[in-house]
């Protein structure tokens, strides 16, 4: 059966504009159909049915579309065999554009064209229960302009409306398009953002980033004499500010007034604080995401002054010789003393601040083996140096990895760069490319945290690896968990099988290092053998320095 049309009556030639003699003997689906796609759906379904009825967007003679109320049936020939197509077909558009009206009208601002409070409220229902389902946060930012109502009463309302459009726009194009940008009424706004995090702390983190990119987008002027945003002699820049509450919600049960209500609550301390801010309902929370902020601005300036130090943990043989060190970072902070990298490093990998940093490392820890090289004591000692999953798949991080070995003029077989199995994770194909480009120029590879994240023994045996590091995990309870014991004796047995060196670290009692020994563990790192300490302490104990502290012993 083909598509061809055999018969059209006048009321498909006032429907479309073609007459009977233009038509016939061509294709409906070519001639009419605005979606060739939608026309096959609709035939698949009548074969086997017998019968169709839907709507279909179809073409004009004139070009302009029209939607069409359809009623196909299927004719059969005198053997039962599919002949011809008999469609009905009705005129709708003039409905669906009055249904659209009705619909906007019902859910849309007039002014801003942004959805109003009920299709908000509708949104936010669905949300908190899709949330409540999923375990995520979402979040709610109500959004209130600065002296709104002193630009009405100098400017008039005109331009007052106009700021509104235009603060419309800016929302909708700052935020990410699954989120609702609603107009209350007045000159406030609620955005509704889903989908954050699953931790609380987190997802608070993610709202305040949302409300800063909504400050910043406040930050640039309005011109009020026209709709285009430009500065004339005329056009006049206007700049307005706004004061942002933020209420989270997700896994505990909430009514739908309350989210709004700790947003708008939020929204007034946010006036209250002096405008142009953003505060959050809870006031634990809002302690907590402003000492973050304080935290990464004070870690950006930091970062930007390389205010920090390495500091160097032993790594030891079964003899206690030390055979290389891991390269730990400490930040010394002016008010709060050293820093916790897990306080920091974390902050750091979502800040991007994690590849300067980074770099900065490797660039310190290189040019103490360039030194160490010239002494014989120190010139065959390793520096391990821990590499994030953000700085490995940057596209440059072989570039910059290499470029610094040769700066340094360093062996880069005294190199050893600590990488996680997370890496892998997002495209192992590439990640393993970058490495075996890395170890092409002699840079050697560890396993960090092996057992803990993505153990594949596909990727361990396509991987350059030089060794393996037995988390500390396993090896502090190796005494008081069989599994963690069971554990520890694979990953040594793993180890030797595929020719990789295998460190345990967190070793801190000699029952500890008997157990790995008897299991034939060669290397460890700990607290037994030395905690991270400067580069000086360090050297005291490899007999380069002397310094007057009974605590500075040397290992025999």
């Amino acid at each position: 059966m083909n598509h061809n049309i055999t018969y059209w009556n006048k009321g498909a030639e006032y429907l479309f504009g073609w007459t009977s003699a233009e038509v016939l003997g061509k294709e409906a689906v070519v001639l009419l159909s605005d979606s060739k796609q939608q026309s096959e759906q609709a035939v698949k379904k009548l074969l086997v049915d017998g019968t169709w009825s839907g709507e279909m967007i179809e073409r004009h003679r004139s070009g302009h579309t029209i939607t069409t109320e359809c009623h196909w049936t299927l004719i059969y020939d005198d053997q039962g065999q599919p002949q011809c197509i008999l469609a009905i077909k009705n005129d709708i558009s003039h409905r669906k554009a009055a249904e659209q009206e009705i619909k906007q009208l019902a859910f849309y601002d007039h002014l801003t064209l942004l959805p109003n409070r009920l299709l908000l409220m509708n949104r936010l229902k669905k949300s908190l229960y899709n949330h409540q389902r999923s375990e995520m946060y979402g979040a709610v930012l109500f959004i209130d302009l600065d002296n709104f109502k002193m630009l009405n009463d100098t400017l008039g309302h005109d331009k007052g409306d106009l700021l509104l459009q235009q603060v419309a726009k800016r929302l909708s194009d700052t935020l990410r398009k699954g989120d609702t940008v609603a107009r209350l009424g007045g000159d406030e706004f609620v955005v509704l953002v889903e989908n954050l995090k699953k931790d609380y702390r987190a997802a608070a983190y993610k709202a305040r980033r949302i409300g800063e990119k909504v400050l910043k987008a406040f930050a640039l002027p309005f011109y009020l004499d026209n709709d285009a945003e430009e500065h004339t002699e005329k056009n006049q820049a206007h700049f307005s500010s706004p004061s942002i509450g933020i209420a989270l919600f997700g896994k505990q049960d909430m009514l739908l007034d309350d989210v709004l209500k700790h947003a708008d609550l939020a929204m007034y301390q946010a006036k209250a604080a002096g405008r142009n801010t953003m505060q959050f309902f809870d006031p634990r929370m809002q302690k907590q995401v402003t000492d973050r902020a304080v935290l990464e601005a004070q870690l950006r300036e930091a970062v930007s002054e390389k205010s920090f130090v390495l500091y160097y943990q032993p790594q030891v043989d079964r003899k206690q010789r030390i055979i290389g060190v891991e390269a730990l970072l400490r930040w010394p902070h002016k008010n709060h003393g050293v820093v916790s990298p897990a306080d920091f490093i974390p902050l750091a990998e979502e800040s991007g601040l994690i590849l300067p940093l980074g770099q900065w490392v490797l660039e310190q820890a290189c040019n103490q083996l360039s030194l160490w090289k010239k002494h014989p004591q120190t010139k065959q000692l390793t520096i391990s140096v821990n590499v994030s999953a953000r700085q490995f798949h940057h596209p440059d991080f072989v570039d910059m990895v290499l470029s610094v070995v040769q700066q340094t003029a360093i062996d880069p077989t005294r190199l050893k760069l600590e990488l996680t199995e997370s890496i892998l994770v997002s495209d192992m194909a590439l990640m393993i490319e970058r490495m075996n480009k890395l170890k092409d120029h002699g840079i050697c590879f560890s396993l960090d945290d092996f057992g803990t994240g993505y153990s594949s023994l596909l990727y361990l045996k396509r991987m350059p690896l030089d060794e393996l590091k037995i988390d500390k995990s396993f090896v502090q309870d190796v005494f008081g968990a069989e599994n963690d014991a069971a554990i520890v004796k694979t990953i040594l047995a793993l180890g030797h099988s595929l020719g990789l060196s295998v460190i345990a670290e967190g070793v801190e009692s000699e029952e500890q290092q008997l157990f790995l020994m008897t299991h034939q563990c060669q290397l460890f790192q700990g607290y037994l053998y030395g905690k991270p300490m400067t580069i000086d302490r360090l050297e005291c104990l490899l007999g380069l320095t002397v310094v007057q502290e009974n605590e500075c012993r040397c290992f025999k």
